[in-house]
């Protein structure tokens, strides 16, 4: 089954009705067919590994794309692609969040105590969704994340 399609939202034995992420019918019980998982080998390195290196820095998530046989090979596409946008889309927030630094600065006792509150949230963030990541692609899922998942997921379609 290709990943990129949403799964069933009705029963093909029994056309009961049901959300997408149902694991079995609620009408006659039969269990849905679960979504694509890597478990293949690409290059050197399983599927799975391959798209777990790719969140490690950006020098991984760009040679996948450019080297055979790893662009070739649709779940690491995904991830680097992801790991790109995820990348940069960080890097806009880490800016925006030091530019609103900046102007936090000028608020006496309050704005610095924001600014340093803020910038370990962020920071702790950013270490849990590098781990989730990681660990998604371990697994071997197609883990999308918000809006960028969407357009990882058109990138690795489109070769």
């Amino acid at each position: 089954m290709d990943p990129a399609l949403p799964m069933p939202l009705a029963c093909p034995l029994c056309a009961a009705k049901m959300p997408a992420t149902a694991a079995f019918c609620p009408g006659c019980g039969q269990p849905m067919p679960s979504a694509a998982r890597a478990e293949g080998k690409v290059g050197v390195f399983p599927e799975n590994i391959a798209g777990a290196l790719a969140y490690l820095t950006l020098i991984p998530a760009i040679l996948f794309l450019v080297l055979q046989p790893y662009k070739q090979n649709h779940f690491v596409r995904f991830h680097s692609a992801q790991c790109l946008l995820t990348s940069a889309a960080l890097a806009l927030a880490a800016t925006l969040l030091r530019l609103a630094a900046v102007f936090l600065a000028a608020v006496p006792v309050a704005g610095p105590l924001v600014v340093v509150l803020t910038a370990g949230l962020f920071a702790i963030a950013v270490f849990v969704l590098w781990l989730v990541l990681i660990v998604k692609a371990l697994q071997g899922d197609y883990f999308k994340v918000p809006w960028l998942g969407a357009l990882a997921e058109r990138h690795a379609n489109a070769n």
